[in-house]
């Protein structure tokens, strides 16, 4: 159990979006950073904004906001924690007043973010902040009493400004190119749609450092909390599991002050970019290479794909001879020995992670982290043969059946609009990637479309394993 005390002290850090990457990541770095000093005033006070997040605080509330992390490693160790940073835990549809005022106090220094791609509400058809959107507009009504993220930290700086109370950092935990970036894109569009001068005052005063996140958390499985029981004798209505390696990169930029995370392992730095192209590109992007073709192939967990010897071949060569060739220089980093432990961590047993997971809301993730590897290669006139095949790939599974004429349960916001455009591929090569708000001028590019017209063929025709033998060479 926490040795330090959990509520002398008021919450420093209000964090929107309590999952299981939030739990087993920045949550973790704050009780690492309470065990190692005295009563600091950096405890975290979770915020559920979404109807699904009611489950987050019937889970938490009766256990004080204490759970267990497991962390497994590949040769079977397996380390159980109880982590005590969250103190307290507000779902914002219960008392918006409450949550609001929580952030308007001057204790209050961080409001962090793990709300997901999807999560900051930019239109698909314009690239922008959707001021349309239903919740937002609501929000947007004068007087309305807000029920958004945009809406809640909005108002939050509002009452700061007007009580002359200095702006809290907005830090955002995404896997999102430039995410502090994005932070400050959407917030201020927001703002500035409510009241202008304010959006100046958060343009001035309110930091939204980039980050880059990284720890393999799956979704819970149905016996950890068994399990946990079995082994530890606590009871936890939500656990967590993990694996063992974690890395935080976090641009020095705050507002109000920030905890020493350097003395608990965060890599505290002036620009975090390199980092954050290194992690999208070669982890993120690795995700997509392996979780399409894996699932044709009948893996149905990631381990059991990446040490299917043609899929460990393909993330190699992705990774090595198309994401590798588009990053810069990343300081204090190895690629090859980064690359490596990648595929380490893809095929740890332990760990669980599910195919079915790397596929859900593939519209969010392949514009962000594969796209622009291609855009990038082909700029430069280098081969996108891995890519391309990523996305054929991509493109079969969302026809929603799989290579033995069983269905795929497609995981996407967009399905309805992706799906019948995949079958319409099959007469129609472009129809799937002439979604330009996804793919670009890919569509237009005979130096993609060659290849990707090919494995997506072959996909077809052949089945995905003798893609693979045909892309790759035989293993």
């Amino acid at each position: 159990m926490p040795q330090y005390a959990r509520h002398e002290n008021p919450c420093g850090i209000v964090h929107f979006g309590v999952g299981g990457f939030h739990r087993a990541h920045q949550a973790m770095y704050v009780d690492r950073l309470l065990a190692a000093t005295p009563s600091p005033p950096w405890s975290i006070c979770g915020v559920g904004v979404l109807p699904g997040d009611a489950r987050m605080r019937d889970a938490l509330a009766p256990q004080d906001g204490l759970y267990t992390l497991t962390l497994k490693h590949p040769d079977g160790v397996v380390e159980t924690s109880v982590i005590g940073s969250i103190v307290d835990y507000l779902f914002a549809p219960d008392d918006p007043e409450k949550v609001i005022e929580t952030m308007a106090a001057p204790t209050t220094r961080i409001v962090s973010l793990t709300v997901t791609e999807g999560g900051y509400n930019i239109s698909s058809s314009t690239g922008e902040f959707d001021l349309s959107a239903p919740d937002v507009a609501a929000d947007l009504v004068p007087n309305a009493i807000p029920r958004t993220t945009f809406g809640l930290i909005t108002e939050a700086l509002r009452r700061r400004r007007a009580r002359g109370i200095a702006s809290f950092t907005v830090m955002s935990c995404d896997n999102i190119p430039g995410n502090g970036h994005m932070a400050r894109r959407v917030f201020t569009a927001f703002a500035g749609a409510a009241d202008p001068e304010l959006a100046e005052w958060m343009d001035l005063h309110t930091a939204f450092p980039n980050s880059m996140v990284d720890r393999i958390t799956p979704a819970t499985p149905p016996g950890l909390a068994d399990e946990v029981a079995a082994r530890t004798g606590i009871a936890d209505r939500w656990p967590v599991v993990a694996e063992p390696f974690t890395q935080w990169v976090l641009e020095d930029e705050f507002s109000a002050g920030r905890p020493a995370f350097e003395a608990v392992g965060v890599q505290m730095v002036a620009d975090v970019a390199p980092y954050e192209l290194m992690k999208l590109r070669l982890l993120n992007a690795g995700h997509q290479a392996l979780c399409y073709f894996g699932h044709l192939l009948g893996h149905r967990l990631v381990d059991e794909a990446a040490r299917d010897p043609l899929l460990e071949k393909l993330l190699r060569t992705y990774m090595q001879d198309e994401g590798r060739p588009t990053l810069a220089a990343v300081p204090g980093v190895d690629l090859d020995d980064y690359i490596d432990t990648l595929l380490e961590r893809f095929a740890n047993p332990a760990i669980g992670d599910t195919i079915a997971r790397l596929c859900a809301e593939s519209s969010d993730r392949i514009p962000q982290w594969l796209v622009p590897v291609i855009g990038e290669r082909l700029d430069a006139g280098g081969s996108v043969a891995c890519s391309a095949a990523v996305v054929a790939a991509w493109t079969r599974y969302a026809e929603g059946v799989d290579e033995q004429g069983e269905p795929i349960d497609i995981v996407d916001q967009r399905k309805d609009v992706l799906m019948p455009l995949a079958q319409a591929s099959r007469t129609d090569p472009r129809a799937f990637v002439g979604v330009t708000d996804l793919f670009g001028d890919l569509a237009d590019r005979a130096d993609f479309m060659e290849p990707y017209t090919w494995a997506l063929r072959s996909l077809r025709e052949s089945g995905a394993r003798d893609t693979l033998v045909a892309l790759l060479g035989d293993s």
